[in-house]
């Protein structure tokens, strides 16, 4: 289904690859440009879907893989580049990895979790966004270095958070005995 949201959120997705094409050719500030964007159109794409009233299922699915593939692949770039230290990035892409795994095991056992982040996950995405955009702006070491213990945390955090959720939507079995 065609709406505005849903244009903005494939928009954010045409930007990662130039956004990474930006950082392989050392043009930190123009990838900083592009990613403030996309981050940008994150808040939008949800603003339209609700003033216009065209929340969608492809939208539900859609924007929050859009975040993924941003957030992961910055995060794999920059701790290859070395510009982030790569436990960090090994944490946000399996933390990811890990919440659709699980998604699609709940699939299999014929439960429909509702797809809506968290307020600890929203939480956790800004402040993945705003790690990222501080390795692209270069801030001195002694200002990311926190960011990144932030970052890692809120990560684990929000990982640990879903596990749960999910354990409590998987389908008990009567015992067999």
């Amino acid at each position: 289904m065609f709406t505005w949201a849903n244009l903005v959120t494939l928009i954010r997705l045409l930007l990662v690859p130039v956004i990474l094409i930006a950082l392989l050719s050392a043009r930190k500030t123009e990838a900083l440009v592009l990613f403030v964007m996309a981050g940008a159109s994150d808040a939008l794409d949800g603003i339209l879907a609700r003033k216009l009233r065209q929340k969608s299922l492809l939208g539900a699915v859609l924007d929050p893989l859009a975040d993924k593939f941003l957030l992961d692949s910055i995060y794999l770039l920059c701790a290859w580049k070395g510009y982030l230290p790569v436990y960090l990035a090994v944490l946000v892409i399996s933390r990811d990895v890990f919440i659709i795994t699980g998604f699609l095991i709940l699939h299999l056992f014929f439960v429909t979790p509702e797809i809506r982040p968290s307020r600890l996950s929203k939480l956790n995405t800004m402040v993945q966004i705003v790690t990222a955009a501080a390795v692209m702006a270069s801030l001195r070491p002694d200002l990311l270095e926190p960011l990144f213990y932030l970052t890692a945390t809120l990560t684990v955090s929000s990982g640990l958070h879903y596990l749960y959720l999910g354990f409590i939507s998987f389908p008990q079995r009567p015992d067999p005995r």
